[in-house]
């Protein structure tokens, strides 16, 4: 059987935590004096928390001492953790948990790769944490997305090559970190904004077996070929 890895990202793939990082960061913002926008929180996707705050004072045309900016991003930390705190099983994307089922029942391995460092708090919250064999997050990386560290050291930690990996993302530059890592890109989401990906689905519900079956058997340079 041809053996494929499967990374997925966890915040707008898995579970939806985008809104409570709005809620967080916009109170941050707000705090010392400057406007953030729903428009600007997607800007924010996928990349690390520290990446995020310096966007956010670049927008702001502010800058912070070192200790502030370390105050701060402990602050958005712990309002976030306060929101995520009272995650369950609910919160879970539509059609995640099929599709975990039917990558497990063909014994393919599964991997998270998150920049986020709270994923093994979110995935215990929605019951999810042993449905992977791997779990990469931002504890274990120093490169943000688009660089491929965090797939590439996913596929790593599953034994599977990169090129035998599929990645499902939501976030562009996720999609480039996927593609610069030589693997299968499935964006969930808007095709529009996630066009560079191999193939694009508004969700999980929108991804059929059978389309997963060939994705299995079939070779990334050959894949567009099917």
């Amino acid at each position: 059987m041809n053996t494929k890895g499967f990374i997925f990202d966890l915040d707008g793939v898995i579970v939806d935590t985008a809104k409570y990082h709005y809620l967080a960061w916009k109170a941050l913002a707000k705090s010392i004096g400057i406007d953030f926008t729903v428009h600007q929180n997607e800007q924010l996707k996928g990349i690390s928390r520290e990446s995020s705050l310096n966007k956010i004072l670049e927008w702001g045309n502010k800058t912070l001492p070192k200790d502030k900016f370390m105050e701060l991003m402990k602050e958005k930390n712990d309002q976030y953790l306060s929101y995520i705190s009272k995650m369950d099983e609910n919160e879970i994307l539509p059609g995640v948990t099929q599709i975990l089922d039917y990558i497990s029942k063909q014994k393919h391995p599964i991997a998270l790769g998150s920049a986020s460092k709270n994923s093994k708090i979110i995935l215990k919250k929605v019951n999810l944490i042993n449905r992977f064999n791997a779990i990469i997050d931002g504890n274990n990386v120093t490169k943000a997305k688009p660089d491929p560290e965090v797939f590439l050291k996913a596929a790593n930690a599953i034994s599977i090559p990169a090129n035998q990996c599929v990645v499902f993302e939501d976030s562009v530059a996720g999609i480039q970190a996927a593609n610069i890592a030589n693997m299968i890109s499935i964006g969930i989401g808007n095709a529009t904004i996630l066009n560079e990906a191999d193939f694009v689905f508004k969700d999980f519900t929108e991804i059929h077996q059978d389309f997963l079956e060939n994705l299995i058997k079939t070779k990334k340079e050959e894949l567009k070929k099917v």
